[in-house]
């Protein structure tokens, strides 16, 4: 079959490549039963390829041919004979050095002959038929006694330049691409993104650049480093192309899957383009387009994928290279990678002094309010909002991808800014631009037409803002299942809206709010005996041990240890090492093997013991009763021992303070330090008796407030301000932390910045009448008796 004779008219021609398409598809008809579903474009795809580049050649094959036997006597590298042998070809980036086509192949012998024929071909369009696992599949549509039918068919078909145009080949190769992606919805996801997000995606990157699009002799970048098959570079050149048939877009792209890149290898040497341009690998660990920079990037990038694997490369370059590399804002945390294709995208950024560069990337939720102020992600935030990089989010409806339902969203950002969104951002809510598919793929069960589209990109090609508009769209189909309320909740209306904001706006500083500590002390015997074991790690393991095998019975004076200062078996457990370790080890297991064997150790148990005896012999000077000023404990313990003539070192005096202290809210608050000079009680220097004193700070009651920025006024206003007016009147003894400070700016409070995308657009519903709930409460109540008189009948 010849393929459709190409016009120009524009509807004609997406008939005539829907129709070519659909025919190659058909080859599927032979593979049903032998293949699986999900393997039918393994096998379409590369023969598809095959035909085109046959077609390509075949008015420089016999130049090429002829020139072989020449170019091997020259026994120079095969980088070097390539070279010799593409200028046989009148342009051409590939060759095929082989006397044989698909119509030669023969049916004897027909897979060797085909396996010889794939290795004539030039190093780059070798590779991707070895990256298709295309030699597999030849043996195997072999012993299935396909391989010289398919081959057949293939070759019956014109695919040759004279018969379809490259744009128009692409076109077709796109369309196998879909049908290969809806077929296989077990992996879709991971290499395919739909057709209507590239869509929406393409036009929000190129359309604010229509008028320079349009010039001739243009020549213009595109660049994908999560390039899966190769939609995101093939609807950019679609789009230029539509504009201005004489463009050259320049594709350029990473991929980490190796069909995939084939496929995308496959797609860009079939439109023509340098396949040279298309890498395999990990964008992230290993950049291999490291020097270059772009016009125009698409990305959609994987949801919630770690990047564990890779930790050590991404923080090397980190601390290494800083702002000089591409992580230098920050790094996420491992559980998301999703920001650092972000910032290697804008690490390729074209200069505005040479032209600029925009950029388009799919992303979930999280990379917009992830992380506090001072986390990686809040620092990446940070820098693309005070770098004013960011031109627009765009919310997409749920359900829109193969392999999730969860929310996404469009980052549209760009280095070249019009004047009017100069320090602006621009949400647009598109949740439910959608319409339901008559048939799900995998979790693909809504779909944006043209007309939704069109809604998003008009609203932010003109920059409008929009107030909450109904949509005339259907109501979300709820099941009828279970027991129906009489009076059901209200849905919320579906909507579109659009908003602005300064980019200042979703900034903020975080101050630490401070509270004094009270605390209270009484050497009691119950706080004193908590001393007879370590307050670390051992803490609970040596109470277990002191009960099992230390106190004994109340009348056993042979084997219970005892608090004597002469107690020779107090702390010795050799008896029962091996049974402890075993208990220690089932029980205890955070426990390493130094600290049982400390445990073990009786020096631990008579330090523990020898200052218990201390403790108590400094109870017999302080008493029982409970003090509620700390301020007076350390002259207090001071004066009993020196009337107990005990000398206590550091780490001792701040054990026995640890066991018998305690907080409570109505003791005297503890001060830290007496400063000279003067009060300031909003940062927590307090006047008193006549001292201004600095209190000690509970971190149990420390809080954080996010002060929002303002960039019209100084940050202690603005700060002291809002700790007046939220902070003092419902804690009067709190204070502002100023020591913490932001380690860019070094004012007082951490900068931080998150995007609250659904705060902006909620949608107030109130709740149902009372008289409503009530209403249905009785009507359940009665048929529920109603139903219990049924059973006790």
């Amino acid at each position: 079959m010849n393929s459709p004779t190409n016009t120009k008219n524009n509807k004609t021609m997406t008939q005539n490549t829907n129709n070519l398409a659909a025919y190659i598809w058909s080859l599927a008809d032979l593979l049903r039963g032998d293949f699986k579903q999900s393997q039918y474009g393994r096998i379409i795809l590369p023969f598809t390829l095959l035909r085109r580049l046959e077609g390509v050649l075949a008015d420089s094959k016999a130049a090429v041919v002829a020139q072989v036997d020449k170019v091997q006597q020259m026994h120079v590298p095969e980088e070097a004979q390539e070279k010799y042998l593409l200028r046989a070809t009148n342009g051409l980036t590939f060759f095929n050095t082989s006397k044989m086509d698909l119509s030669k192949l023969g049916e004897a012998g027909i897979a060797a002959n085909l396996e010889s024929y794939i290795q004539g071909f030039s190093k780059d369009a070798r590779e991707i038929f070895e990256h298709f696992k295309f030699t597999e599949f030849i043996g195997q549509l072999n012993d299935a006694n396909l391989l010289y039918k398919i081959v057949q068919k293939v070759r019956q078909t014109d695919l040759s330049p004279k018969a379809i145009s490259n744009h128009d080949m692409g076109l077709v190769f796109e369309e196998l691409i879909r049908r290969f992606a809806e077929g296989s919805n077990e992996t879709a996801g991971e290499h395919f993104t739909p057709r209507d997000i590239v869509r929406l995606t393409t036009s929000l990157v190129f359309m604010e650049d229509d008028d320079a699009l349009t010039r001739p002799g243009l020549i213009r970048t595109i660049y994908d480093p999560t390039a899966g098959t190769g939609g995101f570079l093939s609807a950019g050149m679609e789009y230029v192309h539509e504009l201005n048939p004489d463009a050259r877009m320049v594709a350029y792209g990473q991929e980490l899957n190796p069909e995939s890149y084939a496929i995308c290898k496959a797609d860009m040497l079939i439109k023509g383009q340098e396949v040279k341009n298309i890498k395999l690998g990990n964008t992230l660990s290993s950049d291999q387009l490291y020097a270059d920079k772009f016009n125009y990037m698409l990305s959609n990038p994987p949801f919630g994928v770690d990047w564990k694997k890779i930790e050590q490369d991404i923080k090397d370059e980190n601390t290494q290279k800083g702002f000089a590399g591409r992580f230098g804002p920050g790094l996420p945390r491992v559980s998301d990678g999703s920001l650092l294709f972000l910032l290697h995208l804008i690490s390729k950024l074209r200069d505005l002094s040479n032209g600029g560069a925009r950029i388009g990337i799919i992303l979930n939720g999280s990379p917009l309010f992830t992380g506090g102020a001072g986390s990686g992600e809040s620092e990446i935030r940070r820098y693309i909002l005070e770098a004013d990089l960011l031109e627009a989010i765009v919310a997409l409806p749920t359900d829109m991808f193969y392999n999730t339902g969860i929310s996404t969203y469009v980052w549209i950002l760009s280095n070249k800014k019009s004047i009017e969104r100069k320090g602006k951002v621009q949400l647009i809510n598109g949740v439910n631009l959608c319409g339901k598919m008559r048939k799900s793929l995998g979790s693909k069960r809504n779909v944006m037409d043209e007309a939704d589209i069109a809604t998003i990109t008009r609203v932010f090609g003109e920059f409008a803002v929009v107030d909450a508009r109904e949509l005339d769209k259907p109501a979300e189909q709820k099941s009828n299942r279970g027991r129906q309320s009489a009076n059901p909740k209200t849905e919320a209306p579906k909507t579109f809206a659009s908003k602005i904001f300064n980019t200042f706006e979703f900034g903020y500083r975080r101050i630490s709010i401070e509270r004094p500590l009270r605390e209270s002390c009484q050497f009691n015997d119950e706080r004193l005996n908590t001393l007879r074991f370590d307050t670390g790690a051992l803490n609970a393991a040596m109470q277990w041990v002191y009960v099992a095998y230390g106190a004994g019975s109340p009348d056993d004076n042979t084997h219970g240890w005892s608090d004597a200062p002469d107690c020779g078996r107090y702390g010795d457990l050799t008896a029962h090492a091996d049974a402890i370790r075993k208990h220690i080890k089932t029980h205890f297991g955070e426990l390493k093997e130094k600290q049982i064997k400390d445990l073990l150790d009786r020096n631990t148990w008579l330090e523990q013991k020898a200052l218990l005896l201390k403790a108590r012999q400094l109870q017999q000077t302080i008493g029982t009763a409970q003090h509620d000023d700390m301020n007076r404990f350390d002259e207090m313990l001071n004066a009993a021992c020196k009337k107990a003539t005990l000398a206590l070192d550091a780490k001792e005096k701040k054990m026995i303070k640890t066991a018998v202290s305690w907080k409570n809210p109505v003791a005297e608050k503890v001060i830290k330090k007496v400063h000279k000079g003067k009060a300031n009680p909003l940062y927590g220097l307090f006047e008193v008796n006549g001292q201004v004193v600095e209190y000690q700070p509970d971190t149990e009651l420390r809080d954080n407030e996010n002060v929002a920025l303002d960039p019209t006024q100084s940050v202690n206003a603005i700060n002291e301000a809002y700790f007046v007016k939220g902070v003092q009147p419902h804690v009067p003894d709190a204070w502002i932390d100023a020591s913490k400070k932001d380690d860019k700016d070094q004012e007082i409070g951490i900068v931080g910045y998150e995007i609250p995308f659904n705060r902006h657009f909620y949608q107030y519903l109130p709740p149902r009448d009372l008289a409503e709930i009530d209403a249905d409460l009785d009507r359940v109540s009665g048929e529920i008796m109603a139903l219990l008189q049924e059973v006790h009948v």
